[in-house]
């Protein structure tokens, strides 16, 4: 793998590897190599010898046997002694002191955004752990007696001398087919063999040749409040502010994404609150009917008195960027609005701003997806007996002939709600409106578990015990919207653009308190975020708290089918596409034909991520 083509990255990052002395692993320059394919612009701390080495741009700190401690982040502690010793001497040595003291479990003492490894020579183990949301995430793999891990694929990699790594890169089946699933792999797997990367909120303990991954981190949800609705209204607020603050450090120039929605109006309004009259902000359009929300992002900047700067993205800007964009990742990605992301992001640094506070959250911790509502009506036709569901109600819809008006939808909603959550979710997904058969080719199916990714949505839904089925589907969301998803985006578009970011919006205060908020407060009737909206009520403006969800979605499947050089490189690779034995070429096809004859927003999605696949796989491979 490389990304020697790319302008360097900030790319804040950790690598390192540690192996038993007896090892057949050769250490010799291992570490040069995955730093040098970090390509990064920020100088790193380094340590090796003979059975371990590390790397960080943040923190490195070493102790009289050679363990090394590294950290990457805005780490906080929350015991005094060692949030001292973070003060005095450092985060390095603030987690050797941790380590020490409390073994694995001083994660229960630890916040913020952060990814640390700890190589311990006394014990001959290695810890790795991600922050609760997975801000920063961890690649990891195994050698011969030993563990290689690093901040991205290409840099746990890079570990294999020369002539190994085609062999140490080579793509897993399982791994493309759940690209096409969920758009992105997520995790714990990747699209190499032998490569996992390490969930939000987890921790990997390496020893005696075994790795060993739990989830540290398991949300309690509350469904009675203590405290009246008004009084955890007003803390949110200081919450908020708080948050935002907290990502504001000396001497670095601050700006904020504004699409004009509920959270990055929030962040960008307190941000104007933190350092009034010079708060500025960074809004991307897009000239189609129902994608541009620049009235809105417009509407804010003048509410708070915040400079607004703006970008159209054109279907040139895309033809023009994406080829670079879609390579750029160490794992092929789809989520369209990573172009219009990267636009923002290099819009802010255009007009010098170091560091982007994003709004990506809230909708996540205080119920603002539409998804939400929906499941609840297939949820509520649950409560009816199961007999009375078997024996009359499903057989007298199903008997309705398609004639009569709405006996198509009642047979759609009985077929939906007999589907348990959080199956349900994915009723829409492309992978379940065709059968696999029909997309891949048989050979590559037959390397495949289809049922892999259904296993793993169901295991972290079940995983929030003791809560409500909201907020199941919001902890699935934190690693599967967010982690894997959302923060990942934005976190390497803004690095590709050369501004750092933040997520005020994640801060560990908002969301232990998100999960003080019942859930008929976060969501009352048909009233996305309910709480949230009335806290702030009187200080966003209140077209903003009224406006639907939207964001920054590229109107990509619209485009596509007037303008001609969008149209010519999608075929152009999708062409391509069909010589690499994935997909039946059949399916292409159709795919193109039923954007041109049926649904040009929907299939154009489905266009969008086997192009970008493509673009991933003739840089990769």
């Amino acid at each position: 793998m490389t990304t020697s083509h790319l302008p360097p990255l900030l790319n804040h990052y950790l690598a390192g590897w540690s192996c038993s002395a007896t090892t057949a692993f050769s250490s010799e320059n291992a570490l040069g190599r995955m730093v040098k394919a970090a390509n990064s612009s920020l100088p790193d701390i380094s340590a090796e010898n003979g059975t371990s080495a590390c790397a960080s741009t943040d923190v490195l700190y070493q102790t009289a046997n050679g363990s090394s401690f590294a950290m990457i982040g805005q780490p906080e502690w929350t015991e005094e002694h060692i949030a001292s010793k973070a003060r005095e001497e450092g985060h390095g040595a603030a987690l050797a002191m941790a380590h020490a003291e409390y073994g694995s479990r001083f994660l229960q003492v630890l916040r913020g955004p952060f990814a640390f490894a700890v190589i311990d020579n006394s014990t001959d183990t290695v810890m790795l752990g991600t922050d609760r949301m997975g801000r920063h995430p961890l690649y990891y793999t195994e050698i011969d007696h030993g563990l290689v891990f690093g901040s991205s694929a290409s840099i746990a990699l890079a570990n294999a001398n020369p002539a190994e790594e085609a062999e140490k890169a080579r793509l897993q089946t399982q791994g493309l087919y759940e690209y096409v699933y969920f758009h992105m792999v997520p995790s714990p797997h990747s699209i190499f063999e032998g490569l996992k990367k390490l969930p939000a909120g987890h921790l990997l303990l390496y020893s005696e040749n075994q790795c060993v991954v739990s989830n540290y981190f398991r949300p309690v949800f509350k469904e009675q409040s203590p405290d009246g609705f008004t009084s955890l209204g007003a803390e949110l607020k200081t919450q908020l502010k708080d948050a935002v603050e907290r990502c504001i450090k000396p001497g670095v120039k601050v700006g904020a994404f504004l699409s004009g929605g509920l959270d990055s109006s929030s962040v960008a309004g307190m941000l104007s609150e933190i350092s009034p009259n010079n708060a500025q902000a960074f809004s991307i359009g897009f000239s189609a009917k129902g994608y541009d929300e620049m009235a809105y992002a417009r509407l804010t900047a003048k509410h708070f008195g915040i400079q607004l700067h703006e970008y159209y993205v054109t279907p040139e800007d895309v033809v023009k960027a994406l080829p670079m964009v879609a390579a750029s990742y160490d794992e092929p990605f789809g989520n369209s609005s990573a172009l219009p992301a990267y636009f923002c992001a290099k819009l802010a640094a255009e007009n010098g701003i170091q560091c982007l506070l994003a709004g990506d959250g809230g909708d996540e911790l205080f119920g603002g997806n539409e998804r939400y509502i929906k499941q609840r009506v297939f949820e509520n036709y649950q409560k009816f007996p199961a007999g009375l569901r078997r024996a009359f109600i499903e057989p007298l819809i199903n008997a309705l002939p398609n004639a009569i008006p709405l006996a198509g939808k009642a047979k759609s909603y009985l077929q939906q709600a007999n589907v348990p959550l959080p199956d349900r979710l994915q009723s829409y997904n492309f992978l379940h409106r065709h059968a696999a058969n029909e997309i891949f080719d048989d050979e590559f199916l037959a390397t495949v578990n289809t049922q892999a990714p259904l296993q793993l949505l169901r295991e972290t839904y079940h995983r929030a015990t003791d809560a409500s089925t909201l907020n199941k589907m919001l902890y699935l969301d934190w690693q599967y919207t967010l982690a894997d998803n959302d923060l990942r985006k934005v976190s390497h578009m803004c690095e590709l653009a050369g501004v750092d970011v933040a997520y005020p919006m994640l801060d560990d205060g908002l969301i232990d308190l998100s999960c003080r908020v019942p859930s008929d407060w976060k969501i009352k009737g048909n009233d996305l975020r309910h709480f949230y909206k009335a806290a702030l009520k009187g200080w966003l403006h209140d077209d903003t708290i009224n406006k639907k969800k939207q964001g920054f979605g590229l109107p990509f499947g619209v485009w596509m089918e007037t303008h001609k050089p969008l149209q010519e490189m999608a075929y152009d690779h999708l062409l391509n596409l069909k010589k690499r034995q994935f997909f039946k070429p059949a399916f292409i096809d159709q795919t193109i034909d039923l954007h041109r004859n049926q649904h040009a927003a929907y299939y154009g999605e489905l266009i969008w991520i086997l192009m970008v696949l493509e673009m991933w796989l003739a840089q990769h491979q």
